[in-house]
């Protein structure tokens, strides 16, 4: 009688006895090593078997593997830089144009309190120039009958210059004799003047008018140039004879007073 095929000891076929036995049962329980983990384990038991490393079965291993590692470390930290600076430049970029739009919004904002009221101020003028003209006109008969009135348009016109000065508005009225502002001041003619030198101020039209630091309308004046000179006399010419005068008596003619002497001896003869 021909026997079956022998059990594995480890088969899942156990007798009640070998459940119960702790041994069998861990045994059971063990994870059975992969395929290439057991010849990877067995290549290195032999390897240590025969004392060999690594290194020894593949000459300069160690430090090919320690060059790449020291390459790839080099080209990460160069990356690493490089971004840290794009950030860097992108940052103080940023605060730059931070700082430029602050300075900016700051210089608009004084420039609006300063300038803002340009346009209405400009429009005032005229109304400034009138009363100037208004009492520049008065008589000292209409300041006797009227004095009260002059009085009023006055005292308006000083209170409109001190609405000016509220607001940084000043008048520009150049003195005699200063020198010709092109900034400040507008020429309407040119004069000779003795004794006043070329280029100064000798009249003030009208006066002008600033804003803060810019000119709202320039002063009208009038300046000097220079005096031409007198022209020279030309001198008499020296040691030359004196002309020969031409007021000879005119005479006649000397035969025709004998022709007449003649005629009145032979008439009284006659």
């Amino acid at each position: 009688m021909q026997n079956g095929p022998e059990k594995d000891p480890d088969d899942g076929a156990h007798t009640p006895q070998d459940r119960t036995d702790p041994a069998v049962q861990g045994r059971q329980d063990a994870p059975r090593p992969a395929a290439g983990d057991a010849q990877q384990e067995t290549r290195d038991d032999g390897a240590q078997g025969h004392g060999l490393s690594a290194e020894d079965l593949v000459p300069g291993l160690s430090d090919a593997i320690a060059a790449e590692e020291i390459e790839s470390l080099h080209q990460r930290a160069e990356a690493a830089e490089a971004e840290r600076d794009e950030l860097k430049d992108r940052l103080l970029r940023s605060l730059a144009e931070t700082e430029n739009v602050r300075r900016r919004a700051d210089r608009d904002r004084k420039d609006a309190e300063i300038y803002g009221g340009t346009k209405l101020a400009r429009d005032l003028l005229s109304v400034h120039d009138n009363m100037e003209r208004a009492l520049a006109a008065a008589d000292d008969t209409l300041r006797e009958n009227h004095a009260a009135f002059l009085e009023g348009v006055e005292l308006t016109r000083r209170e409109l210059l001190n609405a000016f000065a509220k607001h940084r508005i000043e008048t520009v009225v150049p003195d005699k004799g200063e020198k010709f502002d092109p900034n400040r001041h507008q020429a309407m003619f040119e004069a000779p003047v003795p004794g006043a030198t070329p280029g100064t101020v000798i009249e003030v039209m009208q006066a002008g008018f600033t804003i803060g630091d810019r000119l709202l309308r320039p002063a009208l004046v009038g300046i000097a140039k220079a005096v031409p000179k007198p022209a020279e006399e030309p001198a008499p010419a020296s040691g030359g004879d004196a002309p020969a005068a031409s007021g000879e008596s005119e005479a006649g003619d000397p035969g025709d007073g004998d022709a007449d002497t003649a005629d009145g001896t032979r008439g009284q003869g006659g």
